[in-house]
């Protein structure tokens, strides 16, 4: 961390893990199943430990697996020693909640990320809090939209054909002005993410570029194209 990080008060992460991998079909919660010999979680933690500034790391586990001993061999391996590890709730809304009551109350700026984009470069993450650090009360990475988007009504007749050049795919980590995210939970308002949540009291959220590798684990073929690129790395030259 550098002298400045610290006189701003550092950077609290959350990392939500806490999914049950139901649509992977997996025997285990879907942040520890093996890519490339280490579980998906480990891989978004390695990244979020080479995030400068970062003073507080809350990951968000499914319950019975707060005890890090029991984790499946190589999950914990990149754990930084001020990580704190706490069990979820049903929802992600709540999950985040939980872990965001266990920042560092010293931190100006709070990520939070999902562990099942557990690709995503460390330049997202530097984009991302660059953004807050000069004003925006939140923001989040985003692809532009690359197919032609339809809304439909109950019946799927199509009511509206969006221009594609004001449509984001948004991505994680998305960060906020510590006060402000807090607010946010604490006002009682619902939303699907953590910036719409935000917007809903009021607040602009900007959007910075995203990465292609910041993609979702989700599925049995996103599961796949995780390994290959795991793969591509392993074959990779070093630099």
């Amino acid at each position: 961390m550098t002298d400045a990080d610290a006189s701003r008060g550092g950077v609290g992460v959350v990392v939500v893990a806490a999914g049950s991998g139901s649509r992977l079909r997996a025997e285990v919660p879907k942040a520890f199943v093996p890519i490339g010999g280490r579980p998906l979680l480990a891989y978004a933690i390695s990244t979020v430990a080479a995030l400068e500034g970062v003073r507080s790391l809350v990951v968000v586990v499914p319950p019975g697996y707060d005890d890090t001993s029991a984790w499946p061999a190589g999950s914990g391996a990149a754990l930084p020693t001020f990580a704190v590890v706490v069990e979820g709730g049903a929802e992600r809304s709540d999950s985040v909640r939980a872990g965001l009551a266990r920042v560092d109350p010293s931190c100006d700026v709070v990520l939070v990320h999902d562990a099942a984009r557990a690709f995503t470069p460390v330049s997202v993450f530097e984009r991302v809090v660059d953004a807050v650090r000069r004003g925006a009360a939140g923001a989040v990475p985003g692809l532009p939209v690359i197919d032609t988007i339809k809304s439909v009504d109950a019946d799927g007749v199509i009511t509206g054909t969006p221009e594609r050049d004001s449509l984001r795919a948004v991505q994680t980590p998305q960060g906020f002005d510590a006060a402000v995210l807090r607010a946010a939970y604490d006002s009682g308002a619902t939303a699907t993410d953590d910036a719409a949540l935000v917007e809903a009291t009021g607040h602009h959220v900007i959007v910075v570029p995203g990465d292609a590798s910041a993609f979702k684990v989700t599925t049995p073929e996103e599961l796949r194209r995780a390994e290959r690129l795991v793969a591509d790395l392993e074959r990779a030259p070093a630099s």
